[in-house]
């Protein structure tokens, strides 16, 4: 790799001086409203954006990959530590209620993400397909909140880690522990072992992919032993009593859950984030993702009902609660100690998969120069972020270091529920509209039923919080409501594109129920978790204003140079022979979403 220079992280026109970077400032509304619906074309994210790593990344994965590297990236603290703290705390036995609603939601969004990653196979994941289908600063935002997702979701799952490591030690997590006094509660238990478990993981993703595959399968494959001794272990000594009562915090209990407990469906998306690396993008990802999640989702439930039938959900163990529930409940000693073992497995395939997953969308992101460009550089030996990777560990280790795993999981779905629903938003867009195809009565009309259909979701779902489930007279407006703007949009708006390989069935249904479902589960989120949200959400926009725009703007103009380059090139030798040649016509300028035809 070249050394790194100024430019690897100012580059741009903008940055060349203080006195460019102060006329760059005094340009932000001009560039905002440039930025703010400019579409990027599928092609040059696939091609030009990506020639921006230096190096390709190397295809070396195939449809078996993909599918262990979906369980590697799932099955960790969401089912093994969240189901004990969400039991005691707010379900009860109706855990497994919670576990259903959030594998309902987040197999909607894997039916979107799979069209995506199929059609655009680049390692951007849900912040590329929202750059061409909702514009530049929709997939800015969205890429606050993955860059969120990312940091929070290692650190979580470091502090898990050393949850069950205590346990396996016959220790308290709290043991292996620093409690410093003077810093507030739920930050004050300093955790230097979720800062090494988590620089590991980094260093083996950074050294190949196909490494980390490898140790991947072979720790989920022990994994799914021990579920499956789990399951049946746990109902072999069950208690049918234990289920008594099913719903002590009702139906808003379960819906609360569901919203922390999505945290256990989290990581999917890392298989759509190494679709550079995959053989055949068009047949390894479907089947990849939809095997894996069908399993992941059977086997969840099976361990959300056997967990409360071993023991009162009163007596779970809200940081080791499997092998709390063997030792205390069954009786069985020895079992604590191969559950604590198993877990960890799980969580470390989890940070390991994380770790592969998290760098590919800091890499994609650092292409546009929304995030500086030294990111996006694929190592020549390695064909891994290898910059990009450490980064991202770096950060989380500092967040594991400090702050609870209660925390953290609340403030990591939050973020993910919200690009879910984008993503969801965005597929009904590319069914619907192409610029240039789609006409003006068509383009209002979508726009008006997508504005419905948002606005309905965020209705009931923001009723829902505040009445805490205990009202009902909003639901009879806002439901036919979303019902009748998805029935409209499909009878009164015409498809504009077909998809070429593989594609969500039932549209705009299915997206459009992914967007209600993800918003109503947001609905359900606590106030401290939103209040979180909205600050990291300011300081994104600060980011954005003084730098990322800028840097981003000026990509996006040498992009258009380029372009022009290529056209006058094109017509230097075709110009002779008075016509158009096919590769001009290939070679599309960025597009504004929802233009006038």
């Amino acid at each position: 790799m070249a050394p790194i220079g100024k430019d690897d992280f100012f580059p741009g026109r903008s940055f060349r001086s203080l006195r460019e970077y102060a006329d760059a400032l005094v340009q932000t509304p001009s560039r905002l409203s440039n930025r703010m619906f400019t579409r990027a074309d599928p092609v040059a994210e696939m091609s030009g954006v990506r020639a921006r790593s230096r190096n390709d990344m190397k295809r070396t994965l195939n449809w078996w990959d993909l599918g262990w590297l979906a369980v590697g990236a799932v099955i960790g603290a969401g089912i093994f530590v969240l189901s004990g703290v969400e039991a005691h705390e707010d379900t009860g036995p109706a855990i497994i209620l919670s576990f259903v609603a959030a594998g309902f939601a987040a197999m909607l969004a894997v039916f979107c993400y799979t069209e995506f990653a199929v059609e655009i196979p680049v390692a951007g994941g849900s912040f590329a397909y929202l750059r061409v289908e909702l514009g530049d600063f929709v997939a800015f935002i969205a890429a606050g909140n993955i860059v969120l997702e990312c940091l929070i979701g290692s650190a979580a799952l470091g502090r898990a880690w050393t949850s069950y490591f205590a346990k396996l030690c016959n220790h308290n997590p709290d043991d292996f522990r620093i409690y410093i006094s003077s810093l507030a509660d739920g930050y004050n238990l300093l955790d230097p072992l979720a800062v090494g478990v988590l620089i590991i993981s980094g260093v083996i993703a950074s050294l190949s992919t196909k490494i980390a595959s490898y140790l991947n399968w072979i720790a989920s494959s022990l994994n799914m032993f021990l579920i499956l001794f789990v399951i049946v272990a746990g109902l072999i000594n069950a208690d049918p009593a234990n289920y008594r009562p099913f719903l002590p915090f009702g139906v808003r209990g379960v819906f609360k859950g569901a919203s922390v407990v999505f945290f256990a469906y989290l990581g999917f998306d890392t298989v759509c984030t190494v679709a550079e690396e995959t053989k055949n993008p068009k047949r390894d990802i479907p089947i990849g993702l939809f095997a894996s999640m069908t399993v992941v989702t059977i086997l969840y439930c099976l361990m959300a009902v056997t967990l409360c039938l071993m023991q009162k959900y009163t007596e779970v163990d809200i940081n080791a609660p499997f092998s709390a529930a063997f030792s205390n409940a069954v009786g069985w000693k020895w079992a604590q100690y191969l559950v604590a073992l198993g877990a960890l497995k799980s969580m470390s395939s989890v940070l390991l998969v994380g770790s592969v997953g998290q760098a590919r969308y800091l890499a994609h992101m650092a292409r546009t120069h929304i995030l500086p460009p030294c990111l996006a550089y694929v190592n020549e030996r390695t064909g891994t972020p290898v910059l990009a990777t450490m980064s991202i560990i770096i950060a989380s280790c500092f967040i594991a270091f400090f702050t609870e795993l209660r925390i953290l999981s609340n403030l990591l779905s939050i973020s993910t529920l919200f690009i879910f629903m984008l993503v969801a938003l965005s597929l009904i867009v590319r069914r619907h509209y192409v610029t240039g195809q789609t006409s003006s009565r068509h383009q209002r009309l979508l726009i008006l039923f997508l504005a419905m259909i948002i606005g309905s979701s965020v209705a009931i779902a923001a009723y829902w919080g505040v009445t805490e489930g205990k009202g009902w007279i909003l639901y009879p407006i806002a439901v036919p409501i979303w019902f009748l703007s998805t029935l409209g949009l499909a009878v009164f708006v015409p498809k504009a594109r077909q998809p070429k390989f593989w594609g969500v069935p039932f549209v705009p249904w299915v997206p459009s129920l992914s967007v209600a479902t993800n918003s109503f589960l947001l609905g359900s989120m606590d106030r401290e978790s939103y209040i979180r949200f909205g600050l990291w959400t300011v300081l994104m926009l600060i980011y954005y204003v003084f730098y990322g725009l800028h840097a981003s703007h000026d990509a996006a103009q040498e992009m258009e140079s380029s372009y022009a380059a290529g056209l006058n090139k094109i017509a230097d030798i075709d110009g002779e022979n008075g016509y158009q040649s096919a590769a001009q016509e290939t070679m599309k300028p960025p597009t504004q979403l929802l233009s006038p035809s």
